[in-house]
């Protein structure tokens, strides 16, 4: 999931990338600085999570996922009383869609593609590929006559060529009424959705996919709501894997406190 008002903190061309690292009780940090004077492009930080990201382990995990919600979903179907239509919310990026290739390309250029600057174009003439899962949990939806909402952070804007998009991946219930993006928030466009449906299900890679108290939350009070919420999780609220990007990514480490000795 895109994350509009989530803003760079590394420039492309610095010399010096500096890391805040915390012992485990809190009480001393440490910086510790790497040098990219070598090839001038701090954001290579990011590489590891676009490796992961593109990685059969990141494949198995967003497999898992998909069983997952396929199997609260058709528990929600057989346990469904009420004369109100059910209904799952998902987001877009990284959940239903891979856009590693744009991110690596940025990586590769040495831009920082958490400024967003060039996602719009990429909404328009990029090529995402379906998560490994999405597209058997989204056939077994719609056969069962499950409304289907993208609630996605993507450029408004550029909603004919997202929904265009959806459409040439074989996603079903594109419609402008079912594809809801950035403006209002992702939980005012959530109760769009409730509206008229039971909600069952809430997919997501990003804390605000599922609850409004996580968006501009800090670390440790997202913790705190994870543990709140944690019964959500696996059950109406299904997680999946983004090492790419996030506000996680500003968090500081919590490193072990003794010292490093080498043998």
């Amino acid at each position: 999931m895109r994350i509009a008002s989530l803003t760079a903190a590394l420039f492309a061309g610095a010399a010096v990338l500096s890391l805040t690292v915390l012992s485990p009780t809190g009480s001393s940090a440490a910086t510790t600085s790497a040098t990219t004077a070598e090839d001038g492009c701090p954001v290579r930080e990011y590489a590891m999570g676009i490796r992961y990201q593109q990685s059969a382990h990141a494949a198995a995990a967003q497999l898992q996922s998909w069983s997952i919600a396929k199997d609260r979903l058709r528990k929600a179907i057989a346990d469904h009383h009420s004369d109100r239509d059910l209904a799952v919310v998902t987001d877009l990026d990284e959940t239903v869609l891979d856009n590693s290739p744009l991110l690596a390309r940025d990586l590769e250029a040495c831009h920082t593609y958490t400024t967003w600057d060039t996602w719009s174009d990429w909404e328009v003439k990029g090529h995402p590929t379906l998560t490994p899962g999405a597209a058997d949990f989204f056939r077994y939806a719609d056969r069962h006559h499950v409304a289907i909402y993208y609630i996605s952070d993507r450029f408004e804007e550029n909603k004919a060529s997202t929904m265009a998009t959806l459409r040439e991946l074989g996603l079903p219930q594109v419609t402008s009424e079912q594809v809801l993006l950035y403006g209002p928030t992702k939980e005012q466009r959530r109760q769009v959705a409730a509206a008229d449906h039971d909600v069952v299900l809430l997919l997501g890679d990003s804390l605000p996919d599922f609850h409004d108290a996580f968006d501009g939350a800090t670390p440790d009070r997202q913790a705190e709501l994870v543990a709140r919420y944690a019964g959500h999780f696996g059950r109406d609220w299904v997680m999946f894997p983004n090492a790419t990007y996030g506000s996680w990514r500003k968090s500081p480490l919590k490193a072990w406190d003794e010292p490093l000795q080498l043998p």
